[in-house]
């Protein structure tokens, strides 16, 4: 069975003026995100390989890379080519991120994030939405800035049925529950919100998180 997460309801496209993040955190009145400062210096032969692009992903430093699309069956291949490029990428900043065209393939992506240590954030430009939001969650270190979008909603299958067409305890939840177990929330922490995407809004519908919600369900870690 394939399982989609998209949100049909697209964000203006986006520009991204991030840069690499340091360890001071601030207080910026949304939730806990981080100063941002950019490095001294870089090597002339290291901008040369800026830029380059990686499926969704988009490289502009040899530490950090921009998420700028969504997440299809060859993201997981492509990212994997992009470690070897950049063994040293820390963070992903998610730009915009419709959502997921292959559930497999977004929650493999997710766990070769968590597998290398890398961090997650999305920066008050940024858009991410349904798949999007569990890529987010891979992140060693999550955080959002004031301004971003955090948008769910039901997943939905190749026979048109979502989430809450299954009984409660029908196995089809059970990797979702487990990603969210494995991602650092706790057992209620995962199975609440799991729930609450697929009841927030239909598959053809989206919810855009309040700052409430996303200190409620634990989607951010310290700095």
């Amino acid at each position: 069975m394939d399982l989609l997460r998209w949100a049909i309801i697209a964000a203006p496209v986006l520009m991204s003026f991030a840069v690499p993040v340091q360890a001071e955190e601030v207080e910026l009145g949304y939730v806990n995100a981080v100063a941002l400062e950019a490095p001294s210096s870089a090597a002339p032969a290291a901008r040369l390989l800026e830029f380059q692009q990686y499926g969704p992903f988009r490289v502009v430093a040899t530490d950090r890379v921009e998420l700028i699309d969504a997440i299809d069956t060859d993201a997981p291949a492509a990212f994997a080519s992009l470690l070897r490029a950049f063994p040293g990428v820390r963070q992903i900043d998610m730009i915009e991120c419709p959502g997921s065209e292959d559930d497999d393939a977004n929650l493999t992506l997710a766990r070769m994030v968590r597998k290398a240590g890398i961090s997650t954030h999305v920066p008050a430009t940024g858009s991410i939405r349904s798949g999007g939001v569990e890529l987010f969650m891979a992140g060693v270190k999550r955080s959002i800035a004031p301004g971003a979008e955090i948008g769910v909603h039901s997943w939905q299958d190749s026979d048109g049925l979502e989430a809450t067409d299954y009984a409660a305890n029908d196995p089809v939840h059970t990797p979702y529950i487990s990603f969210y177990r494995d991602m650092g929330l706790s057992d209620e922490q995962a199975r609440a919100f799991y729930d609450f995407t697929n009841s927030a809004a239909s598959f053809d519908d989206v919810h855009y998180m309040s700052a409430a919600e996303v200190a409620r369900f634990g989607l951010l870690t310290g700095v």
